[in-house]
């Protein structure tokens, strides 16, 4: 499986929500990083 394609933004964003370095986020599975994201938007929607 190749890594998600994210911006580098997208990224950044991403492991100060989840207070993980971005090495550690570029190295989670791809299901995981998408459900993550996804917790993420539905936050900023509220």
């Amino acid at each position: 499986m190749k890594p998600l394609q994210l911006s580098t933004e997208t990224a950044l964003k991403l492991s100060k929500e989840l207070k993980i370095p971005l090495e550690q986020l570029m190295h989670l599975p791809q299901h995981i990083l998408i459900q993550k994201l996804m917790e993420v938007e539905k936050k900023e929607r509220k």
